[in-house]
């Protein structure tokens, strides 16, 4: 008779948004075409202008990247634990500095903010200078690239645009797909 080991893990924690339960989970678009091409962030550039700067010359205000790794001369993160009693169930900490370190891989979200300005939000795992892998959502104005470019595949949403709007169901900011010149 073969007997099941009965886990001793802590149950995987549940965490309820604060507003009122919306079923559609996920929102999206779909577009009938895009374009796809790589991009070679420039050393000594933040991560933000390295990005938003290059993509807004192909004119592209909307996209999603994916960094495929390379030296930050400095680099910022910061993380979003469970906060039970805040407005919402998490809230990013203060920025942690990495210093010099190694990005491993990551995925930037080009769009725009509420004011319709840039906004890129990006996570990523990281490498610090002393070999401990660390990883969250990276502070793009922060994170300055190193001597080296860096590449990264980039798929623009030229059908539709991402725009950074209040969640009621999280409480919080997030991006979500509109229509172009939907205001």
């Amino acid at each position: 008779m073969l007997a099941l080991a009965m886990s001793t893990a802590p149950r995987p924690r549940t965490l309820i948004h604060p507003g009122r339960f919306d079923p559609v989970r996920i929102r999206s678009m779909h577009a009938a075409s895009a374009r796809h091409f790589r991009l070679a962030l420039q050393p000594g550039l933040s991560l933000f202008d390295a990005l938003v700067g290059p993509l807004a010359a192909e004119g592209v205000t909307s996209a999603s990247t994916t960094i495929l790794g390379g030296a930050f001369a400095h680099l910022q993160y910061c993380v979003a634990p469970p906060t039970p009693q805040g407005p919402a169930v998490i809230a990013y900490s203060a920025p942690i500095d990495a210093g010099a370190a190694f990005l491993i891989f990551g995925n930037a979200t080009l769009g725009k903010s509420m004011h319709g300005a840039p906004l890129v939000h990006c996570h990523a795992t990281l490498r610090t200078a002393a070999g401990e892998v660390k990883g969250g959502h990276l502070i793009p104005e922060a994170c300055i690239v190193g001597a080296e470019p860096i590449g990264v595949l980039v798929t623009s949403l030229d059908a539709f645009e991402l725009r950074q709007a209040f969640d009621p169901e999280t409480n919080i900011p997030l991006l979500q797909p509109r229509e172009r010149g939907d205001d």
